[in-house]
């Protein structure tokens, strides 16, 4: 089974109105060539890191505008569409942090799966750049396997992709692809992005299909871009060469998947074993 797909780079304004002006021609586009299922980074709403301005702008999933005009654009489109995730209020009263949360899209517009972020980036870089995601984002606490009509597709965003038993967890789960979106440091991405992404190909033996930001952004941030599409045998099907806005065409044989985990079957060797 042959699925056609895009990853769509962005590099996403600071206000939701902005974001989907930004993001919907080069959804348009995809559609246009082809593919089928389509894929947005991570903060596809919106970056904002000063903490009042996202306060003043920061909506449920139900209320987001970008949220809302991308659910409209996968309609109208007749596309599957993953919005890579979304910064969105939570539904608890309680909770002053956001979720960042990922949402997947049917072609009728209903959301069929959705993601909370499970690992937040808190880091202290060499550059000197320091992150506290957790201070904003509630971690989430399950993961995801979205169905698809071409088979399951896994869920993760961004740092998730440093903690490989999360990857394994969603294979034998099903999924024969896992997402990657990302807003990726530019440090971080230089040394990291393509290896770890390889990495959890091999390990599990999917198509991992990764959208990301990328570029000077109007808060401040830059993001590594280079969005990447990797086959079972851990080898790049399809790239972004550089960090702009571009959308990233790739064709997946599925049945690809299958003869990866055939000729190395690690899914099913793990053992048991005593800790050190």
């Amino acid at each position: 089974m042959t699925l056609d797909i895009a990853l769509v780079q962005l590099r996403t304004p600071d206000r939701p109105k902005a974001a989907l002006e930004h993001a919907e021609p080069l959804i348009r586009e995809a559609a246009a060539r082809g593919a089928k299922l389509v894929l947005t980074p991570e903060g596809s709403n919106f970056l904002q890191q000063n903490r009042a301005r996202r306060a003043e702008i920061l909506r449920t999933q139900g209320e987001d505008p970008a949220v809302l005009g991308l659910r409209e654009l996968a309609k109208e489109l007749g596309i599957w569409l993953l919005i890579g995730s979304a910064i969105v209020a939570c539904e608890e009263e309680d909770e002053h942090r956001a979720a960042n949360r990922s949402m997947f899209v049917d072609p009728e517009g209903a959301v069929r799966a959705s993601y909370d972020k499970l690992h937040v980036y808190d880091v202290d870089l060499p550059t000197g750049e320091r992150h506290r995601e957790s201070e904003a984002i509630r971690p989430g606490q399950r993961a995801t396997v979205a169905e698809t009509p071409w088979g399951g597709l896994g869920l993760s965003i961004c740092y998730d992709v440093r903690f490989p038993h999360l990857y394994r967890a969603l294979a034998r789960a099903g999924a024969e692809m896992i997402a990657v979106p990302a807003a990726f440091t530019v440090p971080t991405g230089q040394a990291h992005w393509e290896v770890l992404l390889r990495a959890r190909a091999i390990e599990t033996g999917c198509f991992v299909l990764a959208p990301a930001q990328g570029g000077a952004h109007e808060d401040g941030r830059k993001t590594w871009g280079h969005s990447l599409v990797v086959g079972p045998w851990g080898e790049v099907i399809a790239r972004a060469d550089d960090d702009k806005p571009q959308v990233v065409m790739a064709s997946l044989d599925l049945e690809e998947v299958a003869a990866a985990r055939a000729a190395i079957a690690q899914l099913r060797h793990d053992r048991e074993f005593e800790g050190p």
